[in-house]
């Protein structure tokens, strides 16, 4: 079984994949105006709230979920697994994607603010199902019209359904499994203790918030993700001062094992320019989740005065957890293993699923004192935080796809996968996660692409013009009591 997945998502990672991303990352950034230079202003309006905009939680809450459910595993495990497989340059890639991507963050968000409903609590939903649903509706006369009396073509309906299914089984990997093996990959590697007991505490930790709703996720998020972000990339900073004299050999290993095959750490590591560019694709994906379509979910939930306001905000989530999170990470762990080769040697001479962490861990344990704390309440904190935004981005996919009375039974399910992440499912879940990740992202990236015209418009008016303050008054529909 394992050696089919690995076959269908070395397939589905391949060049075309690659090519829809990075594409559409470079079709954004231009059609947006190179929304990145708005940066600055972006992270400002992160940091407050607006009682006169529409929905659920904050600015900064809608941030801080996402950014929970984002600075993770990839931040970590993942850039570690990145270099195991694709070489150093695989650093340099997940940075170009990160980068580029935060355009593609910018437009996603903003067409899901733009086309979000009520359900029937009055409570906002949005996502990229959504966006297929109400972008194409017809009235009689073949208009547009995405009111609830428009008609939505079966093709429409039918990328709905694949995001929202796509979304809902990743969600269980990705959000669920992955996070609580990494978890236990990184507690049991410095800590003796049985990963069962791990697991156990996992589902009671993770079950006494996410039954609370958005409200409750977000509120934990809010007081967390801050703390930890600033805490691990403190951490990080000292650890580059420590290897300060190898910084420039790190940094020109990156970009020189990003466009050239070449042996790494005393050979222990190959590299060459598909293996980095599809491993720091896929990892930078996996960290940022630029068109993805996971943030447009929660971010349609917050509370803006129009959908610029929150694709402004939602765009920093990229730029922390890949430009800056990701990098730090890459720098440290290859600045680390130039000077101790022997590290990735030992790793790579017996694989398992937990290598990734093994590194990561390997890597910290070489800095005195503080490097192992550092990285075991850093990946202990990320991935929790992890568990807890994905676990929303799936009820509201289920959600579309049964009605509410399948949230329940779905959560249970999520808390339960979570248990046998920790005790162990092998590769599978790193295989699986990367496949429904790549399979939600293609319904994702292609709607908001035929969309793009309409973002672009709409930004110069709100964005470019100085419009931002305007209030959207467009209804938001509600649902029926599905």
């Amino acid at each position: 079984m394992f050696e089919i997945l690995d076959t269908i998502d070395s397939f589905v990672w391949g060049p075309a994949m690659i090519a829809l991303l990075l594409g559409s990352h470079l079709f954004l950034t231009f059609k947006t105006g190179f929304i990145q230079r708005k940066l600055p202003q972006a992270i400002k309006l992160s940091l407050t709230s607006d009682p006169e905009g529409k929905g659920d939680i904050s600015h900064f809450g809608a941030l801080a979920t996402a950014l929970a459910a984002t600075i993770g595993t990839g931040s970590i495990v993942g850039v570690a697994t990145a270099i195991l497989a694709g070489g150093p340059g695989a650093v340099f890639w997940m940075w170009i994607t990160g980068v580029l991507g935060i355009a593609t963050k910018y437009a996603e968000v903003y067409a899901a603010v733009k086309f979000r409903v009520r359900d029937h609590n009055g409570f906002m939903l949005g996502g990229a199902m959504y966006i297929w649903e109400r972008a194409f509706r017809r009235n009689d006369r073949g208009e547009l019209d995405p009111s609830p009396g428009g008609r939505t073509p079966r093709w429409a309906k039918a990328g709905a359904v694949a995001f929202a299914g796509f979304a809902a089984i990743a969600a269980i990997g990705t959000g669920s499994a992955v996070q609580a093996s990494a978890m236990t990959g990184i507690i049991t590697a410095n800590v003796d203790v049985a990963p069962w007991v791990i697991g156990i505490a996992i589902v009671v930790l993770v079950s006494v918030v996410i039954f609370g709703g958005v409200q409750s996720i977000s509120k934990v998020c809010e007081k967390l993700v801050p703390f930890m972000a600033v805490a691990y990339a403190g951490g990080c900073i000292v650890v580059l001062v420590m290897n300060g004299p190898l910084l420039g050999e790190a940094l020109g290993l990156i970009f020189e094992c990003a466009f050239t095959a070449k042996a790494a750490f005393g050979g222990a590591v190959g590299s060459g320019l598909m293996m980095a560019l599809q491993f720091g694709c896929a990892r930078g994906l996996f960290s940022n989740e630029s068109g993805l379509g996971s943030a447009p979910i929660v971010a349609s939930a917050a509370a803006t005065r129009n959908p610029a306001q929150q694709a402004l905000v939602a765009m920093t989530g990229t730029f922390w957890s890949t430009v800056v999170i990701c990098a730090l990470t890459g720098v440290v762990l290859v600045s680390t293993m130039l000077a101790n080769p022997d590290i990735a040697a030992d790793i790579l001479a017996n694989p398992t699923v937990y290598s990734g962490a093994q590194l990561a861990s390997e890597a910290f344990a070489k800095i005195p004192w503080f490097g192992t704390p550092i990285l075991v309440l850093g990946m202990v904190a990320f991935s929790y935080t992890t568990i807890l935004g994905w676990s929303y981005y799936g009820n509201r996919c289920i959600t579309y796809l049964f009605g509410r009375y399948a949230i329940r039974p779905y959560q249970v399910v999520y808390v339960a996968v979570a248990f046998f992440g920790a005790i162990g499912v092998g590769d599978i879940v790193w295989t699986i996660s990367d496949i429904g990740n790549a399979l939600m992202a293609v319904p994702n990236i292609v709607v908001v692409l035929a969309l793009s015209g309409m973002v672009a418009r709409e930004t110069r008016h709100y964005v470019t013009c100085g419009h931002l303050d305007e209030r959207d008054e467009t209804p938001i529909p509600q649902l029926d009591g599905k």
